[in-house]
């Protein structure tokens, strides 16, 4: 192993079922996970649920349900979408998990009130029931939350608070040098500006009586943890803090935090905050994704425009879906589905491109029954431009800017499909059979490396070319990243198409 990864996603609110922006998330960290592995890093990628607050409390019982039991069936949807994407996480942290996750809870906390980072107070304040959170006059627009465009309540309470204020200037000092990298750069100096203002201190806790479901505060029953001093432990918990175990030691602090920009506040302010005063170090950086819209609306009920992933999976495949938010959503930035550009991407990149490059090259080797290679002199345009494309793909990826990757695999299959319309090999194959043979041992050997480049990508896709030119399943990059380290195939395998096109649903009366 070279080096470690640690990467971990936000945990997901199971008050309501998963949306597209959880699966962009999710597929976005698992594809840097599995690149991770096959760079040869010993790598841990954690996702899991948020399952406490007022929300869930009141949402279980207008269902008449146990909490527990509401929240054991609102996560299984999370781990069913997990498994539907195909994601290779090693763990998944619940935060109602009383033996993994409170102890942790508590362990930081006691730290934390060590410190002498913890006070009683009687607060009023701004509180928002859709966020459960509290918040400055300088958040709200127009009076309202700018998420659900609703006013908050006004609170009034005796709370613990965390003295965040006091970790202002070594947070901005993290964030100013790089020491905690916040990608892209655009999103870094959105929360410089915040952190510059003055981070101001922050409810930990709420009473029993409002919040009965949650982690009890160490010593006083009569108060149950917040969210920010529950919910982002996950990322400690998971890996065996409260005891410190051996994955602690060899994975925290985090490579890598994998967030949605709505949340960017928390994780580079009240997290870091939280883990200076306990004396840990804080993550190395946080990749901060945007939103998606639906045909450039935000998708909401009201509108009845939300897009089910989970639908979506079963309509078009999980490497469909994979591809689409890892080509056309740009890496930090906002992106929009809609189903005719969803369309337009599958028909064009993976039907068309991938998959027709992959299916010609291995129809015509398998019905001139070639078996026999030599890359001939031509082999060092083909080996320049894979060299070229590997430099990309590897510097785009260790920059986590997967959405970059793709635009270069993506030029190296176009420059594939392009030799084949030039070479016609098929033609050669009557005429010059030593020709033929060359330009198809080229281009087989550019698509086994193009077949390691989406196998974190598009796994699934990745192992069914491999079986086509016959190879076993990819283990690290370096065992094969080489020019014509396979540089033999007694057998190309079966054949199949990777990915049928997608037919416009016809319009009514034609």
């Amino acid at each position: 192993m070279k080096n470690k990864f640690y990467v971990t996603t936000a945990i997901a609110y199971v008050n309501a079922a998963p949306h597209m922006g959880h699966a962009l998330e999710f597929v976005l960290t698992d594809a840097l996970a599995r690149y991770h592995r096959l760079k040869g890093d010993n790598t841990f990628f954690l996702t899991g649920t948020d399952e406490h607050g007022v929300k869930i409390y009141n949402s279980a019982k207008k269902a008449g349900m146990d909490t527990q039991a509401f929240v054991d069936k609102n996560a299984q949807t999370f781990i069913d979408l997990d498994r539907l994407l195909n994601l290779s996480n090693d763990d998944f942290i619940r935060t109602s998990d009383r033996k993994r996750h409170w102890p942790a809870c508590q362990k930081l906390w006691k730290k934390l009130a060590d410190a002498g980072d913890l006070y009683e107070k009687e607060y009023e304040g701004l509180y928002c029931e859709g966020c459960e959170v509290f918040m400055q006059p300088r958040d709200l627009v127009n009076g309202n939350c700018a998420i659900h465009l609703k006013p908050p309540s006004i609170v009034r309470e005796k709370n613990y608070f965390f003295k965040l204020s006091k970790y202002s200037p070594q947070i901005l000092k993290l964030i100013e040098s790089d020491t905690l990298k916040i990608i892209p750069e655009a999103r870094k100096h959105e929360i410089l500006g915040v952190v510059r203002e003055g981070l101001t201190d922050v409810s930990f806790s709420r009473p029993r009586t409002v919040l009965p479901w949650g982690v009890e505060v160490p010593g006083d029953p009569t108060q149950v943890m917040y969210v920010w001093s529950d919910a982002l432990t996950n990322y400690i918990s998971a890996i065996g803090y409260a005891e410190e175990s051996a994955d602690y030691k060899t994975f925290w602090p985090a490579d890598l935090q994998v967030i949605g920009k709505d949340i960017v506040r928390f994780h580079a302010g009240i997290w870091i905050g939280m883990l200076l005063a306990a004396g840990i170090q804080p993550p190395k950086s946080i990749l901060v994704h945007g939103f998606i819209t639906h045909e450039g609306q935000k998708m909401s009920k009201s509108l009845g425009n939300v897009v089910d992933p989970i639908g979506l999976l079963a309509r078009y495949g999980t490497d469909a879906v994979r591809f689409y938010f890892l080509r056309e959503i740009p890496n930090g930035r906002d992106g929009d589905y809609n189903d005719t550009l969803f369309m337009e991407r599958y028909n064009s990149d993976l039907a068309n491109n991938l998959g027709n490059l992959v299916n010609r090259v291995h129809n015509l080797i398998s019905k001139n029954g070639i078996t026999d290679f030599e890359f001939g002199v031509e082999s060092d345009a083909y080996r320049a431009m894979v060299a070229e494309t590997w430099k990309h793909y590897m510097a785009s990826m260790d920059e986590s800017n997967v959405h970059e990757t793709v635009s270069h695999v993506w030029k190296l299959i176009d420059f594939c499909n392009k030799t084949i319309d030039q070479e016609k090999p098929w033609s050669l194959a009557k005429t010059d059979l030593a020709r033929a043979r060359s330009v198809l041992c080229n281009l087989i050997e550019t698509i086994r490396h193009i077949s390691l480049m989406v196998s974190p990508l598009l796994p699934d896709s990745a192992q069914k070319i491999r079986l086509m030119i016959g190879l076993p399943p990819v283990e690290r990059f370096s065992d094969e990243q080489e020019w014509g380290s396979v540089p033999r195939w007694n057998n190309v395998g079966v054949g199949c198409i990777l990915f049928p096109r997608i037919e416009p649903p016809k319009s009514e009366g034609k």
